[in-house]
């Protein structure tokens, strides 16, 4: 089964935020678990690991590299959408031990069932608060299109 080929994110460098919409042929329980359960995540995003499942819980996100990101769930709609506030600011050489709210980001998955599956909408706000909001906004939407083409290949290959 071939992956679903989707548009990339866009900047709005005004409205400092990035956008990704996408289409996956999966269920929307299915897109669900992979967007909020740490698991799931884990195995197209980073290493996810909370201390809880509802609206404050907060833990962090890691990679091989070594690079971990505090991450705390802002908002969860189940099955519609769920917002993380994370301290990811690419243009600083270490990333923050602790969530600063003055200068993280909030992203937030929309899930929408389609005919033939369920749309995906990722919206981060808040880079005017980064130490570098162009340098950030870019780094982002490069992230934002490869990660979510992982998710995708991952959730359409188990559907």
């Amino acid at each position: 089964m071939s992956m679903t080929i989707n548009p990339g994110a866009v900047v709005d460098e005004s409205g400092f935020s990035v956008t990704r919409s996408i289409r996956i042929a999966a269920p929307v329980e299915n897109v669900w678990a992979a967007v909020t359960e740490p698991e799931h995540v884990s195995r197209w995003f980073g290493r996810l690991e909370l201390d809880g499942r509802e609206a404050t819980a907060s833990g962090s996100l890691s990679w091989p590299d070594g690079t971990r990101i505090p991450i705390r769930i802002e908002a969860i709609d189940p099955l519609r959408s769920v917002s993380y506030r994370w301290g990811n600011d690419d243009a600083l050489a270490d990333a923050p031990a602790e969530l600063d709210e003055s200068s993280s980001t909030v992203f937030t998955f929309t899930l929408t069932a389609v005919d033939g599956g369920t749309e995906l909408t990722v919206l981060e706000t808040g880079f005017e608060a980064t130490s570098d909001p162009v340098y950030n906004l870019e780094s982002h939407r490069t992230g934002w299109n490869e990660e979510l083409d992982k998710l995708v290949a991952l959730v359409e290959s188990e559907a």
